[in-house]
């Protein structure tokens, strides 16, 4: 998972034809958790699917930028545009089965 701290990094990543992002932070146990678990599933399942990773805490202005508030929260690009948010409290299950839903029809 590539950590990205401004927004020049990652405006190349949003050219990748699946890029997903967690937005984080060190003082959130949650963010915590699943990162590890989330990079786990995605190698397994979806190992072409770019990940990205950004901690609030060291760039609060691109969180600020991108809107993002309150954490976690996970974003999945598809070809340059956003296909699936989820924000809080989410499974990392229906995570993946989202994820497989998305990338199937982009394939199409």
């Amino acid at each position: 998972m590539q950590a990205i701290t401004t927004p020049q990094e990652l405006q190349p990543l949003r050219t990748h034809p699946a890029l997903l992002v967690l937005w984080g932070g060190a003082h959130c146990g949650v963010c915590q958790t699943i990162r590890p678990r989330l990079e786990a599933l995605m190698a397994e399942h979806f190992a072409a699917v770019t990940l990205a990773y950004v901690d609030c805490a060291d760039a609060p202005a691109l969180c600020a930028q991108e809107g993002v508030f309150s954490l976690p929260v996970l974003r999945l690009y598809v070809h340059g545009q956003l296909a699936l948010e989820y924000a809080r409290s989410f499974s990392l299950q229906q995570v993946l089965a989202d994820v497989e839903r998305v990338l199937a029809l982009a394939a199409d």
